[in-house]
């Protein structure tokens, strides 16, 4: 065991977040974290890496264990460039390059000083830092960051390259822990299979935040964050399937059986209360409201969810028990008015780029009922392709040139987009705020906005006052959907809409989608979503 996490108690403002919350990671471990949205995944990695002290209980970790945390956002980075930005998390880089610098100019022949340098000398180079940049640059090149990128502001990098270079921060850490916050949000095909590759190869612990089905299928454990503790299921993620309805149906059987022992215990209780008040009648009555408070003060609710495919294996008693129990998913609501089969998007022969073309000679047809993923590399054009769609549908300037070619859309069309990150016009927003405007924008009558919030797992009381920015990653990915329909749309563009969402949420969208009688164009490298969705590929390339 290299770690062992026990949490008796942790809040964020009124929010309970952890109770008697704990589990171990054994060594060289690769470990899945899910959990519903907001159940504190990123905060217990913050505990873990020592960033987050405000808890009750401890965090025992084996001696000269190193931990390296990954990073979603880099604001407080500002121009720190990627390759800076990787050795400084190597083990004393910094230390030894300063400790060099300092004392070059000013050791003379000072014994000491000179002892110190040489110290500094020698164990830089037996780490191989003389060479590090040299290799950092080329692993990066590997995943198509050149080394003028890898010298630019980090913040100025798409979000897959931020990715890549998070995971060459952690291939060089020389860790023994890595808790990495899902790794593989706007990878490619290439890319996220290149870290699948690595993260089974790797000797390196891993912990990792995610609910990209293709990487759980690859852990030795995976744990649940739920009901403020963690539940540990041994396996992959299929494993984690059969255990988790297994688990679902016996915590359906223990609820139901207290809530019968309580309505016991009431109506015994009602009936002494009946005999009248003699001494022996109230020493009974105070043992039978003993239990039956016991049992009230421990019962709780679980949480819980089955995924669609196992629920299929149990028996129909079971199911109408689950229908009753399980947890509340976003309600997705979106016009499904079957429609004749009309072509809403025509591309011709479509040749996009800035000084030159990205890709040539694209073409297709999107109608009624249709599926087309849009297929690439990073970097090949999938998002030049689909901004400029959007622009010719919505009649607004666009920044790619087109070289050749044309795309002709319906003038029927009712467009909804799913992007990945949120226009930065809506980050000082508060929630509610930022949805009646969506609305105004549009110049639509302004619904209950409550009931929407409620509809996509929003607390109206708690979170109609959150910032937009201040949001998880999970909270902005249900404002965008909830953006998205506004408009009753027959034609969606979604640009990895399973990022952030947890997996009851994923497979929710999933269903609506699968069954949503308008066109839909998307991007996606989540195997299970495109499984589901099926559909037309057109694949891009910027070779010749």
């Amino acid at each position: 065991m290299i770690l062992n996490v026990k949490i008796n108690e942790k809040s964020i403002g009124t929010k309970s977040l952890y109770e008697d919350l704990s589990f171990f990671i054994n060594e060289n471990e690769k470990v899945g974290f899910i959990g519903r949205n907001g159940t504190g995944k990123t905060s217990l990695f913050k505990i873990i890496a020592g960033l987050d002290s405000d808890y009750k209980g401890s965090i025992d970790v084996k001696k000269d264990t190193k931990i390296i945390l990954t990073q979603q956002e880099y604001l407080d980075i500002k121009k720190i460039s990627s390759i800076d930005y990787i050795t400084q998390s190597l083990p004393d880089y910094i230390k030894l390059k300063n400790t060099m610098e300092k004392y070059v100019d000013i050791m003379k022949n000072d014994m000491d000083m000179i002892s110190i340098y040489t110290e500094a000398v020698t164990l830089f180079s037996e780490y191989g830092y003389y060479s590090i940049e040299e290799k950092v640059l080329n692993s990066l090149l590997k995943y198509k960051i050149d080394p003028e990128k890898a010298r630019m502001p980090l913040i100025d990098l798409s979000g897959g390259e931020k990715r890549f270079v998070e995971l060459v921060r952690v291939m060089y850490s020389k860790c023994d822990i890595a808790l990495i916050d899902e790794p593989t949000n706007h990878m490619d095909d290439i890319g996220k299979n290149d870290f699948i590759s690595w993260f089974k190869s790797t000797n390196h612990g891993i912990c990792v935040i995610t609910h990209d089905r293709d990487v759980l299928n690859y852990v030795d454990k995976i744990i649940e964050i739920k009901d403020r503790k963690a539940f540990i299921f041994s396996g992959n993620y299929d494993s984690y399937l059969l255990q988790n309805s297994i688990s679902n149906v016996t915590n359906i059987e223990s609820y139901e059986d207290s809530l019968k022992s309580l309505d016991r215990l009431k109506k015994q209780m009602e009936g002494i209360k009946k005999r009248g008040a003699h001494a022996s009648t109230r020493v009974m009555y105070e043992r039978v409201e003993k239990e039956h408070n016991k049992i009230k003060k421990e019962i709780e609710k679980p949480s819980i969810w089955i995924d669609e495919e196992s629920i299929k294996d149990v028996n129909k008693k079971v199911i109408d028990k689950y229908e009753k129990y399980k947890d509340k998913n976003i309600s997705i609501k979106i016009n499904n008015i079957k429609e004749n089969k009309s072509i809403l998007l025509t591309v011709k022969n479509i040749s996009i780029g800035y000084e030159f073309p990205l890709f040539k000679n694209i073409s297709f047809t999107l109608s009624h009922g249709d599926k087309i993923q849009i297929k690439g590399r990073n970097g090949a054009g999938k998002t030049s392709l689909i901004k400029t769609i959007i622009s010719i549908i919505e009649n607004t300037p666009h920044s790619t040139k087109i070289y050749d070619g044309e795309i002709l859309p319906n003038d029927k069309i009712k467009l909804g987009i799913y992007e990945q990150e949120i226009d930065s016009y809506y980050f000082n927003m508060k929630l509610k705020d930022a949805i009646e405007d969506i609305y105004r924008l549009e110049k639509i009558e302004i619904p209950n906005v409550n009931k929407i919030l409620n509809d996509y797992l929003f607390d109206p009381a708690k979170d109609s006052d959150l910032l937009i920015s201040n949001l998880s990653g999970g909270q902005k990915a249900r404002f965008q959907i909830i953006k998205m329909l506004l408009k009753n749309p027959n034609l969606l563009i979604l640009d990895e809409p399973t990022n952030h969402l947890d997996l009851p949420s994923i497979e929710e969208l999933e269903n609506v989608l699968k069954n949503f009688h308008g066109g839909i164009l998307y991007v996606s490298h989540d195997s299970y979503f495109i499984k589901k969705l099926k559909g037309e590929v057109i694949e891009i390339s910027n070779k010749d």
